[in-house]
């Protein structure tokens, strides 16, 4: 299972009922945050969710909309009585922010970590695989994928008819292959079909690139930018190299993915409903989002 809240959905500057670019992770009691622009940490606390498990950031780009709440959060965090380790990971240049962040936050009471990341970096962080893909904007950006791997069902009817002992079933499932009466058993001989996990792609401040489509595919969300709504801006999209809602809807259509959020719209996009359909007439099931939206993720039905 895997809770997800969409803490700022503006690009740029902050509106009155509007802060800026931020996801928030729950898994398995940890909490990851996907960018952490202006207003992150007041979101947080109107959602109630807490500061102390947060133990890791990833960050897309280091443009002030998506890095300037770190310095407040970060000590938030301590002040919530954080001892263990923050890492942070984002796109070439990130030491320059941790640099300023520590000039701002001299004596966090836990130790700050930071490694930079190009696209295809791969990592498993709180038990989440994470992809990155470099992605089309006016600096280093990123996008990332989060996936949440699910194991393929173990067959009791096929380790009996072995007659393998049930002390040995724990290893078989998680993919070892065993000993026993003078033969190798392989996970293959007991486990069924792979089984499809939980992924959500978050990709913002960048051009449709080629790639895009391929990297989200088969997500159950997409958290997409959605900067601009209207036809008309597309010299601005592609000077200020953003999104309009259809190319945005685009992507979710071509990657074919279960949902689409909906983020980081322009200041001057007061009112996004007015364009929804700019997007859903492209991808139905888009869904504008707002600030502290939230969902919660399961394993199908389909991969039982």
């Amino acid at each position: 299972m895997l809770d997800l809240c969409l803490l700022g959905t503006g690009g740029m500057s902050p509106l009155p009922k509007r802060w800026l670019s931020s996801l928030l992770v729950r898994f398995q009691g940890r909490l990851m945050l996907l960018d952490c622009g202006e207003g992150t940490q007041i979101s947080l606390k109107m959602i109630g969710w807490g500061f102390k498990e947060i133990s890791t950031i990833l960050l897309t780009h280091l443009h002030a909309d998506h890095v300037a709440g770190l310095p407040g959060l970060l000590l938030t965090i301590g002040n919530s009585g954080r001892t263990d380790w923050v890492t942070l990971y984002g796109p070439q240049g990130l030491s320059r922010v941790v640099d300023g962040v520590r000039a701002i936050a001299p004596h966090l009471p836990f130790p700050l970590e930071w490694m930079e990341l190009t696209g295809g970096d791969g990592l498993t962080l709180d038990g989440l695989e994470v992809s990155t893909l470099a992605v089309d904007h006016a600096v280093p950006c990123l996008a990332y994928a989060l996936h949440v791997p699910r194991g393929r069902r173990f067959n009791p009817e096929r380790a009996r008819a072995l007659g393998l002992p049930v002390a040995l079933w724990s290893r078989l499932q998680a993919g070892e292959a065993v000993e026993w009466q003078g033969r190798r058993v392989q996970p293959d001989e007991v486990l069924g079909e792979a089984r499809k996990g939980i992924k959500v792609c978050y990709a913002t401040d960048t051009r449709p690139t080629p790639e895009l489509p391929g990297f989200v595919h088969g997500a159950d969300l997409l958290v997409c930018e959605g900067m601009y709504g209207s036809p008309d801006d597309l010299p601005k999209a592609l000077g200020n190299k953003h999104m309009l809602f259809s190319e945005a809807a685009g992507i979710a259509e071509a990657g074919r993915v279960g949902e689409l959020w909906l983020t980081h719209y322009s200041p001057s996009l007061t009112d996004p409903e007015e364009w929804l359909e700019e997007a859903t007439r492209v991808f139905p099931n888009t869904r504008l989002g707002y600030d502290r939206m939230t969902t919660t993720l399961t394993f199908t039905d389909s991969s039982e």
